[in-house]
């Protein structure tokens, strides 16, 4: 039980619901372009269909598989340099629960999906900066 009281701080108390998402499509030249005009941490990259999987695109995946192998952004394609399926996390989560699943598989930051859809992302500094200032 917990000792001290406090309310359980869940994962859509500290998530944005302001993401981007990029088609799979997309060159990483454009997904570059859109990182800098958004100021994104990460790119959800679309379902093809119905039966497909969200993906996700890191700042990182891109300097390691483009950037660190010498290839022009302009001739890949983000679908090439994604990760999918995408790791997820529930809105009702408790913070100290994503914290741990980050940990674990080594991630920094995750999509809210609801419904299977994307409802928004976390990412250790939400839960760190507001999750364990929370009244």
């Amino acid at each position: 039980m917990n000792q001290d009281h406090k309310p359980i701080v869940r994962v859509k108390d500290v998530m944005r619901d302001k993401f981007e998402i990029i088609d799979g499509f997309t060159t990483v030249a454009d997904a570059i372009r859109q990182f800098k005009a958004t100021g994104s941490k990460a790119l959800i990259v679309k379902r093809r269909n119905a039966d497909d999987e969200f993906g996700i695109v890191l700042l990182s995946d891109i300097a390691k598989k483009v950037l660190g192998k010498d290839c022009a952004p302009e001739r890949v394609n983000v679908y090439e340099i994604m990760s999918k399926p995408l790791l997820s996390v529930p809105p009702d989560m408790d913070i100290r629960y994503c914290v741990r699943l980050f940990e674990n598989f080594g991630i920094s930051i995750a999509p809210v999906m609801e419904n299977r859809e994307v409802i928004g992302t976390v990412r250790y500094d939400e839960l760190v900066l507001i999750g364990m200032l929370r009244d």
